[in-house]
């Protein structure tokens, strides 16, 4: 078990993996160079935890300290515990959940590897919003997704901001990262996925026609702004679109994508509810 520690100044050297959490481009300089990533929310560490993310310490309000007690006394990381006036100076806003931990980060798997297996795949492309990729994440692990595929430019799902809103479905869902963009989405055909570029064209084909077409399959999903670059959408085997209500001419790119990934996975989904209750 970890020491604990009962911590009053913010500037204790310490407190360092927690320094300035607003303050997006020092934290993903910090987190690269120490291999580290943040948590937040008794729920979120421990699934991180049990997923097996090795903890480097533990930044706790005091009335936290009793429900992440279990996680605490079997980690040998240091237990900082601080009020919370001391955690908002030191991190730049209220930790309204009153727990953080700073854990160890993980090589990543190949590409190959991820994709080896799995069935139903996203793929997304320079995505820079990490609410966006951590809802994404969230959906696709609620709805059966096997795996996901990030660009090079992609954010990072283990940004403090991903996980949150990923609620931990960052630590259970395979993820790997493609070092070239521009072959990007010949390596996932190369794997046996069909590839479907998701874009509002009227000229793409209808979501519900191709579901019901498709085997093995790998959903692809463009930046929040201009979408899926021409030479995705091109490279494609089919492009694919959802049906909106006229006068609407797109969704927000999780929210299509939560759409997209329940066709895919409703009938399976159907299954499942069915043998759980039977």
């Amino acid at each position: 078990m970890g020491e604990c520690f009962s911590i009053q100044d913010p500037g204790d050297p310490r407190l360092r993996d927690y320094v300035d959490l607003r303050d997006v481009r020092l934290r993903m300089s910090l987190e690269a160079e120490h291999g580290l990533f943040l948590a937040e929310g008794a729920k979120v560490i421990r699934r991180a935890v049990q997923a097996g993310y090795v903890p480097r310490s533990f930044l706790l309000a005091p009335r936290w300290l009793d429900g992440l007690r279990t996680e605490i006394q079997r980690s040998p990381a240091p237990c900082f515990v601080v009020e919370e006036s001391v955690a908002r100076e030191l991190t730049g806003f209220h930790v309204h959940r009153g727990a953080l931990a700073s854990l160890e980060r993980r090589p990543l798997p190949s590409v190959e590897a991820v994709l080896a297996t799995a069935r139903r795949v996203v793929v997304l492309e320079d995505l820079v919003d990490h609410t966006n990729v951590g809802a994404i994440f969230r959906s696709a692990a609620a709805l059966g997704i096997d795996a996901i595929v990030l660009s090079p430019r992609c954010v990072d799902p283990l940004y403090r901001r991903s996980v949150k809103v990923a609620m931990g479905a960052v630590f259970e869902l395979p993820y790997a990262r493609l070092e070239d963009w521009d072959d990007g989405l010949n390596r996932v055909r190369t794997a046996g996925l069909e590839v479907l570029a998701l874009t509002p064209s009227r000229e793409a084909e209808p979501l519900e026609t191709v579901m019901a077409e498709v085997d093995r399959v790998a959903l692809v999903f463009g930046t929040e702004g201009a979408g899926l670059s021409r030479r995705w959408l091109d490279t494609a085997d089919r492009q694919v679109r959802v049906g909106m209500s006229a006068g609407v001419d797109s969704l927000n790119v999780a929210a299509c994508a939560a759409v997209v990934c329940y066709v895919l996975c409703a009938e399976n989904l159907t299954k499942q509810t069915r043998n759980a209750t039977s």
